[in-house]
């Protein structure tokens, strides 16, 4: 479908997928302005550069800022398409913060004119889109909305992302899309929008189902996770090779069991699921387990690495990785993190850090006295090597290079080292 270059598309929150999203958009030829809190993320993208590390970004953003289809600004302005792209994260007693979006959808209001599309693409809880078109109608009583009185002179939809970090341009493209809107005019509207840059499959169905489709594929996720990791835990203090295990297990052609960590991070995985909990406790037993499994093996690797660490007193400790997952430099709610920061306020400066994406520790170690070190310097430096993250860089050490160590691998990255077991941490929690 040819791009509409007339449109000007807004887009709110310029994160790990609004800034992508905007690029795209803007490299079809519509005239795109994102838009965020951050003076420090609108001054970088219209200087041409990221503010994030996701491959081949730099260089789309660079091309279609100088062409002038992508420029960067801390108000919105009019537009006739706006997506939303902003945080919902969890609050502390673990229900659903949709404040983000309400204040998103709140600078929206007041530029909004009949004909616009609103697409809420952030992961939220049922109800969420609604909520939003409340909102506006609360705000601006001039314009009908849509389900309230006929058609409504706006469009508000729901469209969650599904894509995985390092290879998000190209699943903005390629994946299929799920579109719901509050009435099925809004879903063939925002349906029209995304046919312009969207190759894979777009369906339409309603916002409280399209919310609760995103909120079900990650909870899934999660739950299979959590086998893994709780098989882990068992294989250990039944002294057997895990990593064999789920490798000849995974032979029969109906299985297939993910891969054990320590634990669960990111911003869907790890905190989407809490919205279904929210919304229905009492029925969502298992996904509420699940949660509490992914969240006890982060305290279960910091008991077994901690006992391992306590047999050689005094030597340094090589931490490698702090990335939520493999060949990224995202670290939000990353088990990674958690577990290498409880090491370093227990032991402080023994505690050296090896993540190949990072250029400074994050403030989780702040006052620790751990310091970030490259690779080699570990091999060299440190007998005690813990493995939370399956970098590529992590995996192209030979045998050679670490038959000396002690090491405690999370991640099967190292399958040829001697299995380390820590028995007395087995069954207990991490002080």
């Amino acid at each position: 479908m040819p791009v509409d270059k007339q449109q000007k598309v807004s887009v709110i929150g310029l994160g790990y997928i609004g800034l992508p999203t905007a690029a795209l958009i803007a490299r079809g030829g519509c005239q795109v302005v994102g838009v965020d809190v951050s003076a420090h993320v609108v001054e970088t993208v219209n200087s041409g550069r990221v503010h994030i590390e996701e491959v081949d970004l730099d260089g789309l953003v660079q091309g279609v800022v100088a062409r002038g289809n992508l420029r960067a600004s801390l108000e919105v302005e009019p537009s006739d398409v706006f997506i939303i792209a902003v945080p919902t994260p969890v609050a502390e007693d673990r229900a659903p913060d949709i404040s983000h979006v309400l204040n998103a959808a709140r600078t929206v209001a007041s530029v909004l004119k009949p004909g616009d599309t609103v697409i809420l693409e952030s992961t939220s809880p049922v109800g969420t889109t609604e909520a939003m078109r409340d909102l506006f109608a609360q705000l601006r009583p001039d314009l009908r909305m849509p389900g309230q009185s006929g058609a409504g002179d706006i469009a508000i939809s729901y469209c969650p992302e599904r894509v995985l970090p390092g290879r998000i341009l190209v699943e903005l493209i390629d994946n299929d899309r799920c579109i719901g809107g509050i009435t099925p005019r809004c879903a063939r509207k925002a349906l029209a929008f995304y046919r312009q840059f969207v190759r894979g499959a777009c369906i339409t169905t309603t916002a409280r189902a399209a919310e609760m489709v995103k909120l079900v594929e990650n909870s899934f996720r999660d739950v299979n996770i959590a086998f893994a990791n709780e098989l882990s835990v068992i294989a250990e203090r039944m002294d057997i090779d895990v990593w064999e295990v789920i490798r000849l297990a995974n032979r029969h052609p109906r299985v297939n069991i993910l891969q054990p960590g320590p634990g669960v991070g990111g911003h869907c995985i790890a905190v989407d699921p809490w919205f279904i909990v929210h919304g229905d406790p009492e029925n969502s037993r298992l996904i509420r387990t699940a949660r509490e499994v992914n969240d006890g093996k982060t305290d279960h690797v910091v008991a077994c690495a901690s006992d391992l660490i306590d047999e050689y007193p005094g030597e340094d400790i090589a931490c490698l990785g702090l990335a939520f997952k493999a060949n990224i430099d995202d670290f939000r709610e990353s088990p990674a993190v958690k577990v290498a920061a409880r090491l370093a306020r227990r032991y402080g400066r023994r505690v050296k850090l090896v993540e190949p994406y990072a250029q400074a520790l994050p403030m989780e170690f702040a006052g620790t006295g751990a310091e970030l070190i490259d690779l080699d310097t570990a091999l060299e430096q440190c007998s005690v090597f813990v493995i939370l993250v399956d970098h590529d860089m992590f995996k192209s050490v030979p045998v050679d290079e670490r038959t000396d160590k002690a090491v405690y691998d999370t991640r099967g990255v190292w399958p040829d080292q001697p299995r380390r077991l820590a028995p007395a941490s087995l069954g207990r929690m991490a002080v």
